[in-house]
């Protein structure tokens, strides 16, 4: 009986010793994970970007995108939506951006914060160069003119306006987030400029100007500029300023 005893304590002790090794395993793997978040994100969406660049440069049209414009077409279309995807869709050019740099840049000298107009000025046109610069070295099509609901020239890949709006929109997330103290302001300014950026790569497809493709693809190249640039530039030029 002693025996048996010993025997159910030493395997209660190395079950708790593995227990707690696998916890501080987690742990530490969590705070590797936090302490290079950027890092983390960068890898995350350079792989997801490698790997949809291999099958447009193999010329195939990938399943994701066949069957998103089966969804588009057959169930998601309708009269009334059309005219709304072609506003969120122009809301992302350059008229429009260019109105949102100027009040964002007066809104933020009236609260004596000097420099956040020339980092978003600064952070679009390094996004749109990137994208120009992207799409003339893979040269994918647009999808067939047959599915488009608006008329619109040049390449595919990767959806510059998909770029544009995760580069402005994610942009304002960071500065949001490190400049709006309340919590709850701060937590559903995020989430309605997030569902910005979403809302407007799903007009993309909509209109069918681009693959789903090539809105993923802009998605995780804006992410990765976004990553450096507030890395390098955010400092410089907007210093992040919150005390909770």
């Amino acid at each position: 009986m002693a025996g048996d005893m010993r025997e159910r304590h030493v395997e209660e002790r190395v079950e708790d010793t593995a227990e707690r090794s696998r916890t501080s395993l987690f742990g530490r793997l969590r705070e590797l994970v936090v302490e290079n978040r950027r890092l983390v994100v960068c890898a995350v969406c350079l792989l997801v970007f490698l790997v949809l660049l291999n099958r447009v440069l193999a010329g195939e049209i990938l399943t994701l995108d066949r069957a998103a414009i089966a969804l588009m077409v057959g169930h998601v279309r309708a009269a009334w939506l059309t005219p709304i995807m072609e506003v969120i869709s122009f809301m992302v050019t350059p008229i429009p951006l260019i109105a949102c740099l100027f009040a964002i840049s007066l809104g933020a000298r009236a609260r004596g914060v000097r420099g956040v107009g020339a980092l978003c000025a600064v952070n679009l046109v390094g996004s749109t160069v990137l994208n120009q610069v992207l799409k003339f070295i893979i040269q994918r099509p647009r999808p067939d003119v047959s599915l488009r609901l608006v008329d619109i020239g040049g390449f595919s890949f990767p959806s510059g306006h998909s770029m544009a709006a995760m580069a402005f929109f994610g942009l304002l997330v960071w500065l949001v987030w490190h400049r709006v103290r309340d919590p709850r302001l701060r937590t559903g300014l995020c989430a309605l400029l997030c569902i910005a950026i979403v809302v407007v790569g799903f007009s993309r497809v909509y209109l069918g100007v681009h693959y789903a493709s090539d809105v993923i693809a802009g998605f995780c190249a804006s992410l990765i500029w976004l990553a450096v640039y507030t890395k390098v530039a955010g400092p410089l030029l907007a210093a992040p300023e919150r005390v909770d």
